[in-house]
């Protein structure tokens, strides 16, 4: 029996970028003390409040079947959290609920795109973005953003890849750059897509982490809110990554037949998950605010580590939860480096070539350990660096 050739040809090349992970699970399974700095997980739990609350719907029934398109009073939530940042009229008509942000990512790529379509993407990456396209049957395009710009992506390499195109994936706050994309970066690539006729999707699920700048949805910039479709999710704003939940805001006509595809695929969200995350919505920015600040602290151990030298080259994050560290003076590629400085320091990062092209000769660090322990983690990293340059 054979499978079909689209799974079988989800990861293009068959590498997935997560090697050099696996390799540090195998070392902590086997008894090896190892810093992972390499997924974006929190490294505080789900805050007790949201957890009591999902506890009490629990226990009061809210068990059964869930509304499909999301419970409205969450709906009503994220649809007052969306217009109140953005400006942008936003009512619960606009909002799908899902199982967290990739299942968001997924959906919304099937709204746009049809068996053979061009859906363009920004490398670096976040590590899903090529499969996830090709699950949906699209012909998965990167278009580059290199160092030399910030890695924000210019509106003419956009535009050299858009004819014909049927979407446009971007992320800001960035994962994995940490960089927050420009107004005037966003107006570029606004402009690409009316005049190419592109649906925008904005994974903006890492918006209520900026350090440095401001976010602008794409959205509410002037005529495109009817050509973007917007992921959101609760994992990076509450530290819910193993809840599962997200959301997709976009026009009307796609959530209609957006709720129709979760009909025939996710059958919705528990219940009892949906009232944690709405309970977790109605304590506003202070509890957002309360899971981003180690972010912000170790963003300010890493300047004070990474300035005054010029081994480890680094743009300063912006925003999200990791550092883009450019090892290129080490005479190594980042996947060479990352499993040097695993196999002599016991530190695990990911390589840079692991998100995409542009991110060759990086890796990227993310800041999820306590303070204490990612400061000695980073001097270890820029030391063993500083000997491989001699």
């Amino acid at each position: 029996m054979q499978l079909s050739n689209r799974i079988t040809t989800l990861l293009g090349d068959g590498h997935d970028g997560w090697g050099l992970y696996l390799k540090s699970r195998e070392m902590i399974d086997a008894g090896i003390p190892v810093i992972e700095l390499t997924i974006g997980e929190h490294d505080i739990r789900t805050h007790p409040d949201i957890l009591n609350a999902m506890h009490k719907s629990a226990l009061g029934g809210h068990t059964g079947y869930a509304a499909v398109p999301g419970v409205t009073a969450l709906r009503q939530a994220v649809a007052a959290r969306v217009q109140d940042r953005t400006g942008v009229p936003t009512t619960i008509d606009n909002v799908l609920i899902t199982p967290g942000g990739q299942s968001a990512l997924f959906s919304s790529h099937h709204a746009v795109c049809d068996e053979g379509d061009t859906a363009l993407f920004i490398d670096p990456y976040y590590a899903t973005y090529p499969a996830t396209l090709r699950a949906v049957g699209a012909i998965a395009t990167p278009v580059a953003a290199h160092a030399r710009d910030n890695f924000e992506p210019q509106a003419e390499a956009i535009a050299k890849h858009a004819k014909g195109a049927k979407s446009l994936l971007i992320n800001t706050p960035n994962n994995p750059t940490g960089v927050v994309y420009s107004r005037a970066t966003l107006k570029g690539i606004a402009d690409v897509c009316r005049e190419n006729d592109l649906w925008l999707i904005s994974d903006e699920v890492y918006d209520t982490q900026i350090w440095q700048g401001e976010h602008l949805s794409p959205r509410a910039l002037p005529d495109m809110a009817q050509r973007t479709l917007v992921v959101g999710s609760m994992s990076k704003s509450h530290a819910m990554t193993g809840s599962r939940i997200g959301w997709i805001v976009a026009p009307e006509e796609a959530i209609e037949h957006l709720s129709n595809l979760a009909t025939h695929t996710t059958y919705g969200v528990p219940g009892y998950i949906q009232d944690a995350a709405l309970f977790a919505l109605e304590q506003g920015p202070p509890l957002e605010a309360e899971i981003a600040a180690p972010f912000a602290r170790r963003r300010e151990i890493a300047m004070r580590v990474l300035d005054g030298q010029n081994v480890v080259k680094h743009l300063p994050a912006m925003g999200a939860m990791y550092l883009m560290l450019d090892v290129h003076a080490t005479g190594m590629s980042g996947e060479e480096f990352g499993h040097a400085l695993l196999d002599n320091e016991h530190i695990a990062v990911m390589p840079g070539n692991s998100f995409g092209q542009s991110a060759a000769g990086h890796i990227r660090v993310a800041m999820t350990v306590e303070d204490g322990v990612f400061g000695q983690a980073l001097e270890r990293l820029v030391g063993f660096a500083k000997g491989l340059a001699g």
